[in-house]
């Protein structure tokens, strides 16, 4: 029985790792940023849904060793970034060319919405984390941090921290999203086109950079040595 139990630190610092993981401003974010601000914090939250289970699903294959994921992402990052480049310039426009709904109420907001309409961010925000190879190899870059303070020995233990690490994630998109639909009656409909508009344009900029440093690595450049710093 003592074996099933999680050792003192896992929780703790799962959590806290899931926050790290969630917390930076990236592609993921926006969406959930935007899709709070126009659905309300259910939006949100949904939306936060799926990059949940992408950490959850990169944290398990980190956190069981399976050492074959690390090196085929490895092998084959350049691919995977810009297929992830290319979403995220498609995410990007589609966002940016989409009429913005607005409904400042419950009411309102029935007569537009639909379990697909919230459904349906899932896949995308978990599409967009998986295809993140910064996102990748970051976790398990910070697993192995980890193990250097928390003794992680056995498969259950392992189970745990992932548990730890997606309940921080969980909290971090609860918290994004509830903070965000709180304000969302201060906006009009011209304040969200411009929201949907600066959204699309961030997610493009970022699809476009994530191609941008395989182009400039293929010619032999870095952003390094483009920087006059």
């Amino acid at each position: 029985m003592p074996d099933l139990l999680p050792h003192l630190l896992i929780l703790p610092v799962g959590f806290a790792m899931g926050i790290l993981v969630a917390a930076p401003v990236g592609p993921v974010n926006i969406l959930c940023i935007q899709r709070a601000i126009e659905r309300g914090a259910a939006g949100g939250m949904m939306a936060g849904l799926g990059a949940v289970i992408g950490d959850t699903l990169i944290a398990l294959m980190a956190a069981l060793g399976i050492a074959q994921v690390t090196e085929l992402i490895a092998r084959h990052r350049g691919v995977i970034q810009i297929v992830g480049g290319f979403v995220l310039i498609a995410f990007g426009i589609r966002l940016a060319m989409t009429h913005p709904k607005f409904a400042p109420t419950t009411l309102q907001r029935a007569e537009w919405t639909t379990l697909k309409d919230y459904l349906w961010d899932v896949p995308q925000t978990f599409l967009l984390t998986v295809s993140n190879p910064g996102a990748v190899f970051g976790t398990f870059a910070m697993f192995g941090i980890v193990s250097t303070v928390v003794d992680v020995t056995t498969t259950t233990q392992a189970l745990w921290l992932v548990a730890a690490i997606a309940s921080g994630s969980t909290m971090w998109w609860i918290v994004l999203a509830t903070s965000v639909g709180s304000i969302r009656h201060r906006l009009t409909q011209a304040k969200l086109r411009q929201i949907n508009l600066a959204a699309g344009w961030l997610l493009f900029l970022f699809g476009a950079a994530l191609i941008g440093e395989i182009v400039l690595k293929r010619a032999g450049w870095s952003w390094r040595a483009l920087s006059p710093f």
